[in-house]
């Protein structure tokens, strides 16, 4: 079943009729949609649960003021999304359908000259938008929220075998979600939501002792 697209707003102004066109069903699924409430355009996107047996989609004829805008939609950062809604994300069938069992890092890969990888950029968002075509793991979806309540998503990012924090080199966050990151996890250890080793030394008292 095709979903119908409607571009109207901008189309207004210009003098010009609005254009409708249909597109599959498989490439609206994720589109992020554009919603406007009150005069303020907010963006939303919705992801399935686990239970979820079937996703409803927007109907932009039912509701004219829902327009989809794929290219500007999707490089917005300016929606504050609440840390809960992250950790929902975490166990929601669309991310394990983009993930899997596996890192959010692991699959993605850097562009860079050379043979040998620079240091990351600085940001991926400037102005409240994407200033790059390739945004790091972090940066790229927008649910991933770095938070020291968020443990799920923090542990990916540490070391199973020494509990060291990973590199940028290796899971290619920009500075400021690496510095973002290094502060969740410090935080979290510190409520006591992430165990770590505390170094032990013993000593043997009986050289002590005359």
């Amino acid at each position: 079943m095709a979903a119908r697209v409607i571009l109207s707003q901008g189309l207004r102004q210009l003098a010009i009729s609005p254009i409708a066109f249909t597109m599959p069903s498989k490439y609206t699924t994720n589109l992020p949609v554009l919603l406007k409430a009150g005069g303020n355009l907010s963006f939303a996107r919705s992801f399935s649960e686990p239970n979820d047996e079937v996703a409803s989609e927007p109907n932009p004829e039912s509701d004219p003021s829902l327009v989809v805008d794929q290219k500007d939609a999707s490089k917005m950062r300016n929606r504050v999304i609440p840390v809960e809604i992250s950790m929902k994300y975490l166990k929601s069938k669309g991310y394990l359908t983009t993930y899997g069992s596996e890192p959010v890092w692991v699959k993605y890969r850097r562009n860079f000259k050379g043979q040998f990888a620079p240091e990351t950029r600085k940001t991926c968002i400037r102005q409240e938008k994407l200033s790059t075509g390739n945004p790091c793991p972090i940066c790229r979806d927008e649910y991933l929220i770095l938070d020291y309540r968020n443990v799920e998503l923090l542990k990916q990012f540490i070391s199973p075998f020494n509990g060291a924090i990973l590199p940028t080199l290796k899971t290619g966050l920009c500075q400021t979600k690496q510095r973002e990151l290094l502060v969740a996890i410090t935080k979290a250890k510190n409520y006591g939501l992430i165990a770590f080793d505390v170094p032990i030394r013993e000593y043997d008292y009986s050289d002590y002792r005359s």
